[in-house]
């Protein structure tokens, strides 16, 4: 009698605890990070209520919840208890320290970019939006300080630039004449306006996007400390541009204007993530790169029945690098490039009502009229929080040669917004609010 009443009392427990709430992240009981804080994301059943460290945490009525604890550094204890079950974490924050490095002066040296599409960046530091311009492999430079992984850039007496050292190489070849300016030349065609200007050598420019032109500057520091060409070129409201390097040293600029009608157009529609690449995980398991290729769809659909020529960089649940989706827009001749996500919250101090919503990413100037209007289209559809129009530094979105933005519709990780993302209708009610968005920028004059 005693014997089955023990393992009936077994057996109840496991029972419990096996319908109790599931835990998506932390994926291990026991996790090393950086932050300060540790987030913990998952789904309780029922009526189950759930505390951590005591405090208790938010469900939303389709059981996700999500909630964050302050670290403290070295071992933290936390205890995840709820009605049925109990369980205990364990997260250790690694105290890292960021080494301030000095500038490190020396006598000015002659280096080679290795690699197009090199950064010349105005701080020295491998993230954000401090890229001033592109350069191409080959292009002669002049080096005098260093400080961490980068070099610093003389251009002019009143403007220097870093490098990254790994993109340079110290030229040792016999010092030969500075660069001579050949020519420069301008034409204006109905949609579109191209300036060329030629050097004896690849020189390095930085790209300035005003309201009203786009001012190109070309510098030949081993000819003067004064030796800048600047080519201002005027720009429509809704323009894309482009800067081409050949091997003679000939730089053309130029900037086209969007055609205004959704048939002229060339769309290509990234379903961000994808194959070995889940991206964010839901409250309820939910894998980012399959809902991001459900709106995809949907998306691409709506646009080719208005008349656009759409093209998708993947159709599939396929791995898919971020050059590869680049590759894809340029090769296509792309006017409009989109970049279909879903947001997260990373490990930081977590608000269910303010980390979640829709937000709108863009680089160049030249996108921010477009994600204002897929914010505002998209939000308004599906019935998110406005999380905002951003800038951003995302490979995908970086290129000029065509109008890019990457739109995070919801928060994978907010369970307010797991109830809409959740919807069966949600993909097909996405890419409806994302095409209005942009089919408003393109027929707006």
């Amino acid at each position: 009698m005693r014997k089955g009443l023990i393992v009936f009392i077994l057996s109840l427990i496991f029972a419990l605890q096996a319908n109790s709430y599931e835990l998506i992240l932390p994926a291990d009981k026991k996790s090393i990070v950086n932050s300060d804080y540790a987030f913990f994301v998952g789904k309780a059943l029922g009526s189950e209520s759930v505390t951590i460290n005591d405090e208790g945490v938010y469900i939303a009525p389709n059981g996700a919840f999500a909630h964050s604890v302050k670290l403290k550094d070295g071992e933290n204890r936390i205890m995840v208890r709820s009605n049925y079950c109990t369980k205990i974490y364990k997260v250790y924050k690694n105290t890292v320290l960021n080494k301030e490095f000095p500038i490190e002066e020396f006598d000015t040296k002659r280096a080679l970019v290795n690699f197009d599409n090199t950064p010349l960046r105005k701080t020295p530091v491998d993230a954000g939006l401090n890229r001033i311009g592109h350069l191409f492999a080959g292009t002669h430079l002049l080096l005098d300080g260093s400080k961490g992984d980068f070099y610093r850039v003389f251009l002019s007496k009143n403007k220097t630039a870093w490098i990254a050292k790994k993109d340079v190489t110290f030229d040792d070849s016999e010092i030969t004449e500075p660069a001579k300016f050949l020519n420069m030349n301008t034409k204006s065609f109905k949609n579109a306006s191209v300036q060329t200007i030629s050097f004896t050598k690849k020189l390095p420019y930085t790209v300035e996007d005003t309201d009203k032109e786009i001012i190109f500057r070309v510098y030949n520091p081993e000819y003067s400390a004064e030796s800048v060409y600047n080519l201002n070129i005027p720009k429509q409201e809704k323009y894309m541009y482009s800067v081409m390097l050949n091997d003679n040293g000939e730089y053309t600029f130029k900037v086209r204007q969007l055609p205004d009608n959704i048939k002229d157009c060339t769309i290509v529609i990234d379903a961000g993530h994808g194959g070995e690449e889940l991206g964010a995980i839901g409250c309820l398991g939910d894998e980012e790169k399959t809902i991001n290729l459900k709106i995809a769809q949907e998306l691409a659909s709506i646009l080719s029945n208005a008349g656009a020529n759409v093209v998708m960089t993947r159709e599939c649940d396929c791995n898919l690098s971020l050059n590869d989706r680049v590759n894809i827009a340029k090769e296509n001749g792309a006017d409009i490039f989109v970049s279909v996500h879903l947001n997260s919250i990373g490990n930081v101090k977590m608000n269910v009502h303010k980390n979640r919503g829709t937000s709108v990413f863009y680089f160049n100037k030249n996108s921010e009229m477009l994600a204002k209007s897929i914010e505002r289209s998209l939000s308004s559809q599906i019935g998110t929080r406005k999380d905002g129009v951003k800038g951003a530094s995302f490979a995908v979105i970086r290129p000029s040669e065509y109008v890019a933005v990457l739109v995070e519709a919801a928060y994978m990780t907010n369970p307010l917004d797991s109830v809409l993302y959740t919807k069966p209708t949600f993909a097909k009610e996405a890419a409806a609010g994302i095409a209005k968005g942009i089919i408003n920028y393109i027929s707006k004059k």
